[in-house]
């Protein structure tokens, strides 16, 4: 850390790459060089931020002494290598989700920061929206009671603008890995653990034409329909699903309790909430949220534990285990039964 700005290094420059670089400038971080496939695409990024330092070669961001993290936001099937070489040059890392293609890349790169001691996070951004922080504090006052079911929502028509999407082997499956995961973290974050799966896979799209025209053949699930079973009895639906013209705006969710019920991200709005015991009424009410400036939120905190303002997370765990879930959705889709989650 120079002075009091944390020294931020970028691998990877392409869609979600605008995200991170506008939640860190806004958090206070300082963003040293950005690395892309070219030096080219680089510069076409590093521009309109004013990031001084732009390369083609994302070692020449490794072996800057003169940063103190790294955001790896690279295509999936990179993220092993990338986190582990990251490691062994002493950055902290901060690794875009799904955090790598299977449970062994997952703990591969796990042990390799735990062996060089550097901090390790994985960036879940669903878990810092406004709505989503408001429904954890209502969850922990038990203002709806015991919760009995939840129904997630997460649709899209489909990632548009590359086609390394729709290759298993590159993603290590299909719309569960790249879409479902956000769900699947959520769930687990404010439901806890998930024991066990049952769900069904499907593939509807044979062709699917990208933003520049070009046609790619997919080879992976881009439907998913899925049951949880968590380790208190709760049983959650979830869906995910790449071809949807209208889509979600990021997720939908719908929790139903004893004393009321919340629904997130719906036609009610941002968060909507029918519990007559904690509202002294019936029908819903509508909370004001404030802010939707879930990127500040998400890079502060990670700033503040990269400078131990905070305790550190356990996002990496949790990389880990919504792969562990993932894993056991596609063994269910394959034997047509409830299978359980691999605890880590």
């Amino acid at each position: 850390m120079i002075g009091d700005r944390t020294r931020i290094g970028i691998i990877g420059a392409g869609f979600i790459s605008d995200y991170h670089i506008q939640g860190l400038q806004a958090a206070g971080g300082e963003i040293v060089i950005i690395s892309s496939i070219t030096e080219e695409s680089a510069l076409t990024k590093a521009k309109p931020y004013e990031i001084a330092n732009a390369t083609g070669d994302y070692r020449e961001v490794l072996d800057r002494q003169d940063i103190d993290a790294v955001l790896i936001l690279t295509p999936d099937f990179t993220h092993r290598d990338l986190a582990i070489q990251a490691a062994q040059a002493g950055k902290a890392i901060y690794l875009q989700k799904p955090m790598a293609r299977n449970s062994t890349e997952c703990r591969e790169i796990i042990a390799a920061a735990r062996q060089a001691g550097v901090p390790l996070y994985v960036s879940f951004m669903h878990r810092y929206f406004e709505e989503v922080e408001r429904t954890q504090e209502l969850l922990n006052e038990n203002f709806l009671g015991r919760i009995f079911s939840v129904r997630q929502r997460n649709a899209t028509a489909g990632a548009k603008w590359a086609s390394w999407f729709y290759k298993k082997e590159n993603v290590g499956g299909g719309v569960v890995m790249q879409l479902g995961v956000h769900g699947i973290d959520l769930l687990r974050f404010l439901f806890g653990d998930i024991v066990a799966v049952r769900a069904t896979l499907a593939q509807t799209k044979h062709e699917v034409v990208l933003a520049d025209g070009s046609v790619v053949k997919p080879d992976n699930e881009d439907l998913a329909l899925i049951t949880y079973r968590f380790a208190d009895g709760m049983i959650g639906n979830h869906e995910a699903i790449y071809n949807e013209v209208a889509g979600t705006d990021r997720f939908r969710m719908e929790i139903y309790g004893e004393k009321g019920s919340a629904w997130l991200r719906t036609e009610r709005g941002r968060l909507a909430i029918y519990a007559p015991q904690y509202l002294g009424h019936s029908g819903w009410f509508t909370p004001d949220l404030t802010s939707q400036d879930s990127g500040l939120r998400q890079h502060n905190h990670f700033l503040q534990m990269l400078s131990g303002e905070v305790p550190s997370d356990r996002s990496a765990q949790d990389g880990l285990i919504s792969i562990l879930v993932t894993e056991a959705i596609y063994r269910s889709a394959d034997s047509g039964s409830w299978v359980e989650v691999e605890q880590p």
